[in-house]
């Protein structure tokens, strides 16, 4: 089974998290790493004020309905440490953004460790993190909108992980 880990980097909804939650979960996801200013649930140790920690919680549960309790996560700052970590484990690093030169999803062959990493709902991915991953990958649009909802398009690269044959592509 192919091991993918899911980086949400700077997001700011609540709701937005709790269902990107609910998704690994439903799709058997290794780790969720929530870093930037992304919110996240109540942890052990936690120093944020006990009613912004608690008001977090609550809202990502809205969507999340107990997945915050059952798929693993964590939380960590530094995005850029997050992605060397993730690669000196071993893992391809696969943004997914719109960008001149990206890889469709359909056509991408996943390789059987990858981290995808998903950005800011309205300004995307910074470049400077866009610098760091090994492949960028875009969700193909039809209509007459630019792109989709950070969870929608995660649901779908990752479904799209999950169920197509493992090839080895750096």
């Amino acid at each position: 089974m192919r091991d993918i880990v899911l980086i949400a980097h700077s997001l700011r909804s609540c709701h937005n998290v709790g269902s990107l939650l609910r998704t690994a979960d439903g799709l058997g996801l290794t780790m969720v790493v929530l870093t930037g200013y992304t919110p996240y649930p109540k942890q052990p140790n936690d120093t944020r004020l006990p009613h912004i920690r608690q008001k977090l919680t609550d809202q990502i549960h809205k969507t999340a309905l107990g997945a915050e309790d059952t798929q693993p996560w964590r939380h960590e700052e530094d995005v850029i440490s997050t992605i060397k970590n993730l690669k000196q484990e071993g893992y391809t690093i696969a943004a997914l953004e719109q960008t001149a030169g990206a890889t469709p999803v359909p056509d991408y062959l996943p390789p059987s460790k990858i981290a995808f990493i998903v950005g800011r709902e309205v300004e995307g991915i910074e470049t400077t993190v866009l610098a760091q991953c090994d492949r960028i990958l875009v969700i193909p649009m039809f209509g007459s909108k630019e792109s989709f909802n950070v969870v929608q398009a995660s649901a779908m690269a990752l479904y799209h992980c999950r169920f197509n044959p493992t090839k080895q592509q750096a």
